[in-house]
């Protein structure tokens, strides 16, 4: 009982972060291609979190490094390009709606290839938030006809590494700490983030002639310090604290956050998707209970 409050607490807070991330990567793109985005994402977070704590690798034993490894491409490397690429063609808040399917894969994966079990209360909660997603889903559909929700399908694929990342960390990398499941997933990507780099055309004249690089390289700066870097160190730590189940729905409430982003920035907001969030959070709540 006295670990509710904490993992509630590490919920909201990355709910905030994570919410936050989305309009960050649509502002990083006014002056950088979805793969400088990607790239320079995990090189600048890499950097800060070498800074904080590189020591931290010494306690991931060599068997373990295959786990770290295949935990940083899923969780990290591929979703950080993936979103970019998708944010190209559909609305921030769009995009973290469609992020809310990452509990539901999570349930699926860690049952059918993890054996984690799940009540049949927790998976109620999964698909009423569900439900509340493709609700939100729809009415963006509807506000935005003209967006190419073909993109969609990359976050989607998405949500299903970052829920086989959410497995693995529980299953394999439960007695790491955190910061040094973070620290050496990094320590794997950044050479292939640094070759992508070079090979994206961001040394060129054409890109740093670009009048939106400069903010274009604050907001990524942001998004890479706060929305990867500090948010991985609390998600893992989330996840040694809680379920799976109950570290992936924080997806469920990014999009009240990123939703409340888009209106700032002139997006629209209905009674409907007021109602759809209501519905998102219930989903929560029910997917948290084990017991009645």
């Amino acid at each position: 009982m006295k670990s509710f409050p904490v993992k509630w607490l590490y919920l909201f807070a990355l709910s905030l972060i994570w919410g936050s991330s989305f309009i960050l990567i649509k502002k990083s793109l006014l002056g950088l291609t979805p793969y400088q985005l990607g790239a320079l994402r995990t090189i600048i977070t890499a950097v800060f979190l070498f800074l904080v704590g590189f020591k931290s690798i010494r306690q991931i034993e060599r068997v373990q490094w295959k786990w770290i490894a295949l935990s940083g491409f899923l969780g990290s490397f591929f979703p950080a390009f993936l979103f970019a690429i998708a944010e190209t063609e559909i609305d921030s808040s769009i995009a973290s709606i469609l992020n809310s399917l990452v509990p539901l894969n999570t349930i699926l994966f860690g049952f059918s290839i993890f054996k984690i079990t799940s009540t049949k209360r927790q998976v109620l909660g999964v698909v009423i938030g569900f439900i509340g997603t493709a609700l939100l889903i729809l009415k963006g559909a509807e506000l935005n006809p003209e967006q190419n929700y073909l993109y969609a399908g990359f976050i989607i694929l998405s949500t299903f590494m970052y829920a086989l990342n959410v497995n693995i960390i529980k299953t394999h990398l439960q007695y790491v700490k955190p910061l040094g499941i973070a620290v050496g997933n990094y320590v794997v990507i950044l050479i292939p983030a640094i070759i992508v780099l070079m090979f994206s055309d961001f040394f060129t004249a054409e890109t740093f002639e670009n009048p939106n690089l400069k903010m274009s390289l604050v907001y990524v700066t942001v998004l890479s310090f706060f929305g990867t870097a500090l948010a991985k160190v609390l998600f893992n730590k989330l996840i040694h604290i809680s379920t799976p189940v109950f570290a992936s729905s924080v997806t469920y409430l990014m999009p009240i956050v990123a939703l409340t982003w888009g209106i700032l920035d002139g997006e629209s907001f209905t009674p409907l998707q007021f109602f759809a969030t209501v519905i998102i959070l219930l989903g929560v709540y029910l997917s948290h209970k084990r017991k009645k």
